[in-house]
């Protein structure tokens, strides 16, 4: 189910780039261009509904983030953690000092004379 939101979010974010992208802050881009004077539809309708289809998929980008939330996977996140801890506990102190051996170990040669 997670997977699925996190496809329906991106599809969202897509079009919602795309919507705005068309608009023109100024009252242009897509309007714009339909500004003959015979047009039944015309540029008023195309910005209530570049305006309305904005609102629509910001509003619907919201619910799939809520939802999304709600549904991340949490067994996951548990093993991910409990993995965190036992690094945390086998970590080595960086302030103890090594220990390194005070004298040369002898060899032991089978050869106890010449």
């Amino acid at each position: 189910m997670y997977t699925l939101i996190l496809v329906l979010i991106f599809i969202v974010c897509v079009l919602l780039v795309l919507i705005v992208l068309v608009q023109n802050s100024k009252g242009g881009g897509l309007a714009s261009n339909f500004q003959a004077s015979t047009q039944i539809a015309g540029v008023r309708k195309t910005a209530d509904f570049l305006e309305k289809t904005t609102w629509t998929l910001a509003g619907a980008l919201l619910l799939l983030a809520i939802m999304g939330s709600a549904f991340i996977p949490r067994d996951r996140a548990s093993a991910d953690q409990s993995m965190v801890q036992e690094q945390i506990s086998n970590v080595v102190d960086p302030n103890q000092v090594p220990v390194f051996p005070t004298s040369v170990p002898e060899e032991n040669s089978g050869d106890s004379g010449n």
